[in-house]
């Protein structure tokens, strides 16, 4: 970790050639900024791209994954106080038909350079300095796999067989569909071909620790299964059968996670939350009134995990900000902004929890695709319970056993949704994509929804894609049904 800003900064200087005018050759190297490099290293643009992944803008403050606050206001986890630019779902608003751009060019180009440098066995891979070189392509592949992930369950078909080939400039969209099954075949084989070697040098994520990257591909397979109980709802289908495959692989345990770990010392690498509320002194946010009422709709009246998601007010109180209201409001000290232990400087951003996995197959076994049944399902269900409540410092084993917590077979599948939603905390775009498979909560628009009384299926392709790539741009509408690029219209997975 504490080599990142050198890799970070060796990154920048990918692609970029020393320029030099040909008439000028008799100069040599006259013009050719020795400061920056022709290719970086393996470990520097796996660093850059690790990076990238989470956070980006010039300073590395917008969040673009996990703790993203247009996701948290997508699933409902945040509102916004002084100015409502995403929550009310104004279908014509840039803000719902933001760029992909910086997925592809920052994150997924660079870990495909990883990728090509390793398997020519070029100096930029040197095992040495870089790590195995079935490890390095390895990580690399598992990455990529799951920004696409993201990226697809966010817009929809996107460009994937024919993307990040700079000669084409065009790319189709590949359908979800073949997204999803590919993105299987490349996790797992990518698991197969890690080796005993050293992890690689510039993962910032793990430190180069493979165990870590084949518990990553194994829950990224679990939930991406699980994501497409609507298409393949039966046991024995594609999905449960991978489902139970991703079970083989070993996901996280109850009590692991996954997470990206920000650096409180270094300002290039902030929590975004922290840059948000304590570098730019803004209170646009604060914790919305729906999580809050749900984690007090039951019998003890309030959540262990209450206090540590959001601020506690005078009198002992978290209180929200009702969603989607228009009336501006000033937030410090009437509504609680995200909780002190979420907003440090170095608080980490969770990728995957072991909560998730317990929900998951709770989930599993409530639908048939796992044996056991209610039982186990309650089992389960129990153990993600627990184990969120552990990962934020809270432990209560008793709390499962609530009015309105303890299982209950008749409404399972809407406890499972929901706790799974409330445990997902701030990885706003994992919560928003879990409603729209469930339905679970019942998320409903804001009092001043410019969207109707339903909650977006999408955002938007960014409207360059209409000028700079029309006719794949148009041909991918009608490959998935759709007449505009419209936030309600529904993707592969997401049937009715």
């Amino acid at each position: 970790m504490k080599n990142i800003k050198k890799y970070i900064f060796l990154a920048v200087g990918v692609g970029i050639l020393a320029s030099g005018c040909n008439k000028f050759r008799e100069f040599g190297d006259t013009n050719v900024d020795q400061t920056r490099v022709a290719k970086a290293a393996t470990k520097a643009l796996l660093t850059f791209a690790m990076q990238k992944s989470q956070v980006n803008g010039a300073t590395n403050t917008n969040a673009t994954t996990t703790l993203s606050t247009t996701g948290a206001i997508f699933g409902q986890h945040i509102s916004e106080g002084p100015y409502l630019t995403v929550s009310p779902f104004n279908d014509a608003g840039s803000t719902l038909n933001p760029s992909y751009y910086g997925f592809y060019s920052e994150v997924l180009k660079n870990l495909n350079q990883v990728i090509t440098f390793a398997r020519a066995g070029a100096p930029e891979a040197d095992p040495a300095a870089n790590g195995s070189i079935n490890n390095q392509i390895a990580v690399a592949r598992i990455m990529k796999a799951y920004i696409f992930w993201k990226i697809t369950d966010r817009w929809g078909d996107v460009p994937y067989t024919e993307a990040l080939n700079s000669a084409n400039i065009t790319p189709k969209f590949t359908k979800q569909e073949e997204i999803y099954k590919d993105l299987f075949k490349e996790l797992k084989e990518a698991v197969a071909q890690i080796d005993a070697g050293a992890g690689p040098t510039g993962d910032i994520m793990f430190g180069g620790d493979m165990d870590s990257w084949k518990k990553f591909a194994a829950t990224q397979r679990l939930l991406m299964a699980l994501r497409l109980s609507k298409v393949y709802p039966n046991a024995g289908e594609f999905a449960a059968t991978e489902f139970a495959s991703a079970i083989t692989a070993t996901p996280l345990a109850s009590g692991e996670t996954l997470k990206y770990t920000f650096l409180a010392g270094d300002p290039n690498n902030l929590n975004p939350w922290y840059n948000n509320y304590s570098i730019s002194n803004r209170n646009d946010f604060a914790i919305s009134k729906t999580i809050v009422d749900i984690m007090k709709n039951n019998g003890t009246g309030t959540d262990p995990r209450l206090p540590v998601y959001g601020e506690v007010l005078a009198g002992n109180q978290v209180v929200g900000l009702l969603f989607g209201v228009q009336t501006q409001v000033n937030i410090p000290n009437s509504y609680s902004r995200i909780g002190t232990a979420l907003r440090g400087a170095g608080s980490p951003a969770y990728i995957f929890t072991g909560a998730q996995v317990q929900f998951a197959l709770a989930e599993g076994a409530k639908r048939g695709w796992i044996a056991g049944g209610d039982a186990t399902a309650a089992n389960y269900y129990n153990a993600g319970i627990d184990a969120s409540l552990t990962q934020y410092g809270v432990a209560n084993p008793a709390f499962k056993t609530a009015t309105g917590i303890l299982y209950n077979p008749a409404t399972a599948l809407q406890q499972i949704g929901t706790q799974r939603w409330i445990a997902l905390y701030l990885d706003g775009w994992e919560a928003w994509s879990e409603f729209r498979r469930t339905g679970f909560p019942a998320l409903v628009p804001g009092p001043n929804s410019q969207n109707g009384t339903v909650i977006p299926r999408r955002v938007g392709y960014p409207t360059a894609d209409q000028t700079t790539n029309s006719a794949n741009y148009a041909a991918a509408l009608a490959q998935q049904g759709w007449t505009t690029n419209s936030i309600n219209n529904r993707m592969w997975w997401d049937k009715p």
